[in-house]
């Protein structure tokens, strides 16, 4: 997901969120542990939630419920806020906000409410023959201090779906929004708090030089959702304390589209896919692969959809959003000179307006076919069949997400079967990621680890294996001590080894 930094934002007065103070001396050498005296501005809140942590008051169920039922009290109470400020952010319909940073944010909510309980549970492993009269399994266990760093795309799901994890872990939380999203983060900054226990949570309003700051502390996980130039900084910061990330990046997503379909089917479902949110989606299908046969009927097709769906004149709808940023639409204003319009190309600077494009007569060293477009336009890239789709798709990096549309199932599963991507959808766009029972993650370049329902939970869990033996017994135990012999060997590894199915061990 592209996540450009901006300068520095100003927190709101009254904010309980934590604010960096003026900076001492610009050294930056914040302590390992956080201690308070290190001179890093941040020390102070993160020693304090450790100490918070430390006390074990995150860990009972009772408490991570109550802390999860707050946050669906703060999506109940501040539901019209939350419209609002995505609104005067990015010019965000009202059903796209409700739908993207609402109904899904309770979804992921109510799934870890209804199966907290069970997932924190520990779970009892086999054992072999030396330990059957013994307890191993895993625990559950929080990491303890985690930060997360989220995107503007998404302001409100991309902070409470990792967030929502996190405490079910029972972590203790720093989270960070994004700087570029002024109403929205003013928004968490001043209600979030109030709804959360401030002794374990913390919101802190941070741009460039603040998080560089931040990031100098040790925290206990990472779970960051951004641009891949920022994830690589972020992991960069990460790996001088050897903490564990969460990468959800992005990347140039494919849509694959064979000769067999039904055309007007699949103009609007990617239609919906690529100019939902105006395109700023890090899930968006980013260009089509189709064949010139298919591109002279989708055309007309998603001409057609993009009418049905915005009118004539898709600046006067209430339904298509805006550019985040003049610094956005400038870079993707620039795109439009890649190939050739076909559909749409208008642009209004004043209002951050980009029409729902399509290009045409591309070459893969155009700009658009080099970055994450991140905005309404839709790239149409022509190959001779589906080996040369697969082919184009396995010479770039692996993508967020792969999407093919193909009335034959055999086309589908191939395209799945002979490529890589840390998701897939066939036949539709962006509804893999209304699953909770999907996990949502990228791989190589577009991310690192997974979220969503239990995925989420298991990134926030260390998951901690133990063996519980009694003290008694010893006899059992004489025959691993010196001195060794061959028979002593040959009874640990009749009961030690593991063994294939259909297989014996003669002593």
């Amino acid at each position: 997901m592209q996540q450009p930094l901006e300068p520095p934002g100003q927190q709101p007065p009254g904010s309980g969120a934590g604010k960096a103070p003026e900076d001492d001396d610009g050294g930056g050498k914040g302590s390992v542990d956080g201690d308070a005296t290190s001179g890093n501005p941040y020390a102070g809140l993160v020693s304090r939630l450790r100490a918070a942590w430390l006390s074990g008051k995150t860990r009972p169920m009772e408490y991570r419920v109550a802390q999860l039922e707050a946050l669906g009290r703060f999506l109940d109470e501040k539901k019209q806020e939350i419209l609002e400020a995505t609104a005067l952010d990015m010019g965000k319909p009202p059903f796209e906000a409700e739908f993207s940073e609402i109904l899904l944010c309770k979804n992921e909510l109510h799934e870890t409410l209804n199966n907290l309980s069970h997932w924190m549970k520990d779970k009892h492993v086999d054992r072999n023959l030396v330990t059957q009269l013994d307890s191993a399994f895993i625990r559950k266990d929080p990491y303890g201090v985690v930060l997360i760093i989220a995107p503007w795309n998404y302001p409100i799901y991309l902070i409470l779906v990792p967030l929502i994890g996190a405490i079910a872990a029972g972590n203790c939380v720093i989270v960070k929004p994004s700087e570029i999203t002024k109403n929205t983060e003013r928004l968490v900054a001043e209600a979030l708090p109030s709804y959360l226990d401030k002794d374990c949570f913390a919101v802190v309003t941070a741009g460039v030089q603040e998080t560089t700051r931040l990031l100098e502390n040790k925290f206990d996980y990472i779970f960051f959702t951004g641009s891949a130039s920022v994830g690589r900084i972020v992991m960069t910061a990460a790996a001088k304390h050897l903490t564990p990330v969460t990468l959800e990046l992005g990347g140039k997503n494919p849509c694959y589209v064979s000769d067999t379909c039904d055309v007007q089917n699949v103009a609007r479902r990617v239609a919906w896919g690529r100019f939902f949110n105006a395109g700023q989606t890090c899930i968006a299908p980013d260009y089509v692969l189709c064949s010139v046969e298919m591109q002279e009927k989708l055309l007309p097709a998603l001409r057609e959809a993009i009418t049905e769906f915005y009118g004539p004149n898709p600046q006067e709808s209430p339904d298509f959003s805006r550019i985040m940023g003049d610094k956005q639409f400038q870079r993707v204003q620039a795109l439009l000179c890649s190939g050739r319009v076909v559909i749409g190309g208008q642009t209004d600077a004043e209002a951050r307006y980009i029409a729902p494009t399509v290009l045409v007569d591309l070459q893969p060293s155009d700009p658009v076919m080099q970055e994450e477009i991140f905005g309404p336009i839709l790239p149409i890239v022509i190959v001779a069949n589906m080996d040369e789709a697969i082919d184009f798709i396995n010479s770039h990096e692996r993508p967020l997400v792969l999407y093919a549309f193909s009335s034959d199932d055999k086309v589908v599963n191939q395209v799945l079967e002979r490529t890589s991507s840390g998701g897939f959808c066939g036949n539709d766009t962006l509804m893999h990621v209304t699953l909770t029972s999907l996990p949502f993650g990228g791989i190589g370049s577009s991310g690192l680890g997974m979220c969503h329902g239990k995925f989420t939970f298991d990134a926030f869990t260390h998951h901690r294996s133990c063996l519980h033996r009694a003290m008694g017994r010893e006899a059992l135990n004489t025959l691993r001590y010196p001195p060794y012999n061959q028979q002593k060997l040959g009874i640990v590894r009749a009961a030690s080894e593991v063994k294939r199915k259909g297989a014996c061990t003669l002593l």
